[in-house]
């Protein structure tokens, strides 16, 4: 604790107990600490007291209610699983990946028990992406924008942006409005938000842009190497990293090409909680994802032939995971040839 702040920053103005509840009139360490809440902003009425517009609005968050983990998976589930899954799986598991205000603003979250402490002393920090957005999504997407999962850094990261150059407080705090994962978000960041099509510095960029819009997505095309990919997810002993590049179609609406992230959810992975996934072939273990290794040029900017003729990196049936989803087949691409 930093004494200078108690005096510089209005979030002390009346005194740590308004928070943090205690005694603060109580000159023994147990008497002061008597009834002393470790993390206040759990309850989002504390930070509401002062920031009511935001706290308001954020209990709807996504991350504050991690209702994408439980949507991403519910659609294996019974109604009596999903009841099940709900009483000893999300609320124990899934929940506690879950973000108050001051896990992003006081002290970087907690993930499987483990967080790297106080940002700056308890001084409360608008931003510091390094120590809160790392902490959460730093087991895929961080590496692959600052380059340290062995790929190239992000064209972004390489320029100064950090995460909430594209990630705005609208889409981190929510609007209100009830989202059941990210892809519903409308806050969300877009390339064409800023690389406006038609603004192309080369004819050859504007014919292939034309050629392939809404037929592939941006990544596809400028994801600039491998990412990280999940294996062997069990409940209780965590998953396997492993580097790879996977282009098919998007399961969301089966029609764009896009670049894919095995995330699987294995038959046997909620079997110690007696979820069987009754309907486990319904939903696929490969999801779009937004890679976040982007570079203007790549392999597959430069030749037409990586695709259409080599058609390297695409699922085949061969190559997909053994035992998975039926509902992987569903993703298979085969590009035409170029005429």
């Amino acid at each position: 604790m930093d004494r200078k702040l108690l005096d510089s920053d209005p979030h002390f103005a009346e005194g740590c107990a308004s928070c943090h509840r205690g005694n603060e009139n109580s000159a023994s360490r147990e008497k002061a600490h008597a009834g002393l809440v470790k993390r206040p902003s759990r309850d989002l009425a504390v930070c509401g007291k002062c920031h009511d517009s935001i706290a308001g609005v954020y209990r709807n968050a996504l991350h504050f209610t991690t209702a994408g983990l439980r949507h991403g998976v519910s659609g294996r589930f019974s109604a009596a699983e999903l009841r099940m899954f709900d009483e000893k799986v999300f609320q124990r598991s899934c929940r506690s990946c879950h973000a108050s205000c001051g896990d992003c603003h006081v002290r970087s979250p907690m993930i499987a028990g483990v967080s790297m402490g106080l940002l700056k002393g308890h001084r409360f920090v608008a931003k510091d992406d390094g120590k809160t957005c790392a902490m959460c999504h730093g087991g895929r997407l961080y590496p692959e924008f600052t380059g340290d999962f062995g790929g190239s850094a992000d064209i972004h990261y390489q320029k100064g942006m950090t995460c909430l150059d594209c990630h705005n407080k609208a889409e981190l705090h929510g609007t209100g409005a009830v989202y059941a994962s990210k892809r519903e978000v409308k806050e969300k960041p877009a390339c064409e938000k800023c690389h406006k099509t038609g603004s192309e510095r080369t004819e050859k960029a504007k014919t292939s842009h034309a050629q392939h819009k809404d037929r592939v997505s941006c990544y596809a095309c400028h994801s600039g190497s491998v990412y990280t990919n999940c294996l062997d997810c069990h409940l209780g002993k965590g998953a396997t990293p492993k580097p790879g590049f996977f282009l098919g179609l998007d399961p969301k609406d089966g029609k764009t090409v896009t670049t894919l992230r095995l995330v699987p959810t294995v038959r046997d992975t909620f079997k110690t909680a007696g979820i069987a996934m009754e309907k486990y072939d319904s939903l696929p273990n490969y999801w779009a994802t937004a890679t976040h290794n982007i570079k203007k040029r790549t392999d597959r900017t430069r030749s037409c032939e990586i695709c259409h003729v080599e058609k390297r990196d695409f699922l085949t049936k061969g190559g997909l995971i053994k035992n998975g989803s039926k509902a992987n087949e569903l993703l298979l691409y085969s590009p035409r040839p170029i005429k």
